[in-house]
């Protein structure tokens, strides 16, 4: 079931009106530094409580030059021409306003890295310092995932061309397999027909004979093979050569 709109009207409890005042400032607070953090914008608020307590919140520099600067925008404005362009901002405030701020980011630094003796800041200040600090870390953060993802787009270009590499080679490997395979098996059958037909043994007068073929190949093709046995050892078994 839906959920109906709920009429936004005064708190009668005062305890609970106080509750309700700083759980929607806290929150207020918190939104407006986050759109300061994700969009870069200069934001400012001034809260006055029912009992007359001010909250303010200036995410650049201190509420005074966010102040002169929107009377300076207010002005601006206010004398615009009819196509609706806005003046610039007076170079020597905007100047002033640069300087303000690295003078702010220079006590900063020196207030973060320990010399908080020297250095007393308020609270608009370290409003404004926490604002930068938010700042560099997002762009910190942003910098290095970029980084990351450089080097990651680099390591998979890398690793599909050693894939690419490693499948050439493997291509080159095996077409050597094969060559050298079919040279071997061209030796093996040359041998083989050698060895059937050098010498087969003719019973008649105890000699050994040789096949036709087999002849005219080891005539065309000396063979060292019998030169190593000696005539006795031919007379011992029964034969001659």
């Amino acid at each position: 079931m839906a959920r109906g709109k709920v009429q936004l009207r005064r708190v009668e409890n005062p305890v609970h009106r106080q509750v309700t005042f700083c759980k929607r400032r806290a929150g207020l607070l918190k939104k407006a530094r986050e759109l300061s953090v994700l969009c870069d914008a200069s934001v400012g608020i001034i809260v006055f409580s029912a009992h007359g307590k001010l909250y303010d919140l200036a995410t650049t520099g201190t509420m005074e030059e966010l102040i002169e600067r929107y009377k300076a925008a207010s002005a601006g404005e206010a004398t615009t021409d009819g196509c609706g362009r806005h003046n610039r901002m007076d170079p020597k405030h905007e100047t002033t306003v640069l300087q303000q701020e690295i003078n702010l980011l220079q006590k900063g630094l020196r207030y973060i890295y320990g010399n908080r003796a020297n250095e007393h800041m308020n609270v608009d200040e370290l409003n404004a310092l926490e604002r930068y600090l938010e700042i560099w870390m997002y762009n910190t953060r942003s910098a290095k995932m970029q980084i990351m993802a450089q080097e990651i787009q680099a390591l998979k270009s890398k690793e599909g061309m050693l894939k690419a590499a490693n499948e050439i080679l493997q291509e080159k490997v095996f077409s050597n397999c094969q060559l050298t395979l079919w040279y071997k098996l061209q030796i093996v059958e040359q041998s083989s027909l050698l060895d059937v037909g050098m010498v087969v043994a003719d019973q008649q007068n105890g000699r050994f004979s040789t096949v036709p073929l087999v002849e005219e190949v080891i005539s065309s093709n000396p063979l060292t093979v019998l030169s190593g046995y000696s005539s006795c050892r031919g007379s011992e078994m029964g034969y001659s050569f």
